[in-house]
Formats: C-alpha cells, sequence, structure tokens
C-alpha cells in the first residue's frame, strides 16, 4: 500500500464534484447554490440524472453560466439508482480527465471551503472521506470500518481524531467520497447492479486493498434532509424505505461475490453477519418506523441474494485503463 499521492500542490482545477440526482430538484438546487459560494471551485461538476420527471433539468441549466465550473449534464434513460448513477458519474469524470473525483448525493450542501480542506490532504492518500454536519448541524458519525468477516459496518469504531487528523478506513461512502484517479484506474468504477446501497462500502474496501483510505478530521459537506431517527446516544438509527429494506438484503448476494473473488469470504461468519443485519432491519422497524410491515421486504431480498451468490457467471467491474 501507498500513501503518497502525485507530487505538487493540489490544483483544485484537477477536481470534478460528481452529483447523482433523482427527482429531488429542491435539494439539488441546493446543492448548486453552495458550489457557487465554494473557493476555491473545482474545475468542473458532473450531474447524473436518473430520469427525473420533475424540473431538475431546468434547474441544472439555470446554473450552468453561474457555478464557475465546467458542467457536465447527463440525463439518463432509466433510473438506474445511486449505484448506476455514481458508476456512470465516475465514468465521465475519469473521461475528462479528471485527477480527483469527489462523489456526493443531491441532499448535501458543500462548505465553502470544503475543497481545499479535502486539498490539503491529497499529497498523502488517493481515498479520503471528509466529516459531514446533519441536517440540525449536529456531528453526523459515520461507520467507516467494515467487519470483512462478516460484511457488515463496525458500529463502534471510534469516532474522536488524535493528532494525525485521520483515522484509517477500510470502506466507503458515496456521500462525499473523494478519490484519485489512480485508484480508480486500478479497481475499475462502481458496481451499477447494486442499484442501492452496500455499493459505496464494497467500492470503499476494494479502495483500502490499493491505497490507504482515511476518514480525515474535516467537516466538509452540510446534510440538507431531514430523516427520522432514533437516536441511541452515541449513535442513531435512520429510517429507511422498503425499497432500501429489500436490497439491503439482496445486495449481500453481492458483497459474497467480491469477497470470495478477493479471498476474503468466510461461509460461517459472513451467515452471522446477514442474520445481524436482518436483526438490525428489525429493530429500525420497530423502534424507527413503529411497525413490522416490510418484513416481507427483507425476506424477498435474502431469498434473491441466495440466487445472485449461486450465479456461476458472475464477474466483478474490470478495471480501467491507466490515464497518465
Amino acid at each position: 500500500m501507498t500513501e503518497v499521492s502525485a507530487a505538487g500542490a493540489f490544483d483544485p482545477a484537477s477536481a470534478t464534484i460528481a452529483v447523482v440526482t433523482y427527482n429531488r430538484s429542491h435539494l439539488l438546487l441546493r446543492l448548486l447554490e453552495s458550489i457557487t459560494r465554494m473557493d476555491p471551485k473545482p474545475g468542473r461538476v458532473v450531474i447524473v440524472d436518473n430520469a427525473s420527471t420533475d424540473d431538475t433539468a431546468t434547474v441544472v441549466e439555470s446554473y450552468r453560466d453561474r457555478l464557475g465550473a465546467e458542467l457536465i449534464y447527463q440525463r439518463l434513460d432509466t433510473n438506474t439508482g445511486g449505484s448506476g448513477g455514481f458508476s456512470e458519474g465516475m465514468r465521465l469524470a475519469y473521461e475528462a480527465g479528471s485527477t480527483w473525483m469527489w462523489l456526493m448525493d443531491d441532499d448535501v450542501e458543500v462548505l465553502p471551503d470544503g475543497l481545499a480542506k479535502m486539498g490539503t490532504w491529497s499529497s498523502r492518500f488517493k481515498s479520503i472521506q471528509g466529516r459531514r454536519f446533519d441536517f440540525d448541524g449536529s456531528e453526523f458519525y459515520w461507520q467507516y470500518r467494515l467487519s470483512i468477516p462478516l460484511g457488515i459496518p463496525i458500529p463502534f469504531a471510534p469516532a474522536g481524531f488524535d493528532a494525525s487528523g485521520y483515522r484509517e478506513m477500510n470502506s466507503g461512502c458515496f456521500e462525499g467520497m473523494f478519490i484519485h484517479r489512480d485508484v480508480v484506474g486500478e479497481i475499475g468504477l462502481p458496481d451499477p447492479r447494486f442499484f442501492i446501497y452496500w455499493d459505496d462500502s464494497i467500492y470503499g474496501w476494494l479502495a483500502s486493498r490499493k491505497t490507504t483510505s482515511v476518514i480525515v478530521d474535516e467537516f466538509v459537506l452540510r446534510r440538507t434532509r431531514e430523516i427520522a431517527q432514533w437516536d441511541m446516544g452515541v449513535r442513531h438509527l435512520n429510517a429507511s424505505s422498503n425499497m432500501y429494506r429489500y436490497y439491503i438484503m439482496r445486495n449481500r448476494g453481492y458483497m459474497k461475490h467480491y469477497f470470495r473473488t478477493h479471498g476474503a469470504y468466510r461461509p460461517v461468519r459472513f451467515a452471522v453477519g446477514t442474520m445481524l443485519t436482518f436483526a438490525k432491519e428489525l429493530i429500525r422497524l420497530a423502534f424507527v418506523e413503529r411497525t413490522f410491515r416490510g418484513t416481507s421486504h427483507l425476506l424477498r431480498g435474502t431469498r434473491d441474494a441466495r440466487t445472485l451468490a449461486r450465479d456461476t457467471s458472475w464477474r466483478p467491474m474490470p478495471p480501467l485503463d491507466q490515464v497518465a
């Protein structure tokens, strides 16, 4: 592993912000407005629209001459989920020659000095995650460590930072992932087959196998959408949806393939992780959404995961050609 990036000072123009959006133009507008206030600004902004039916295209075009950065807008013919959107956004950014790709959803704002803060770490690391403020201004805790044998986040990984200002991670989150093109070239694009959920965890894990990946003690984003949650003190549990419940279980079939391909699959412990994931979703239903309606989606996802895991034709995403 290496933690040394390309030599020389960070050039903001080498960075691309890649955003995925779907029928949330009111949130996208806030993100685009925050980009106009950035100092410095990125060289380009890529917007991948997952076949929105609202006024997203109009909102995007209204900012074309205001961003202070090149704007690439790609409207897809169908909704490919966050996974497909980020795969396409990274492809567009990579093919445009971007050195750094900063991925984010449409329900965040960028803090004005966010890119400058990320840039200060770019000479040391090639896979970086900044911190976020939650909707209410509190510090958002993200589970940055995965238990690979179990295939689940470690919920009590330390939240604090020492004097180094960073902690090593082996996961990823597409709400703020800042990644160098060299790593993307080695591990390929995010896998669109996930549709939603576990895609960024697996992608971050793949990146951590190639380079030292870190979360840094720098607040760079603010979430702009309020989500119902159960406050457990030091941690919280967000509300979900039936679609998420299905994919969080189904996509463990894809996780199993990735772990198996890279020699990290441990059948018994992974099965325990699957049971823990199922149990966590039942707790989410009971204590956050106060219902057990939705359990059928967990069961259906579990069944489909077994089918996916038995697919002998499955192959991981291929590496991309290295571009100087």
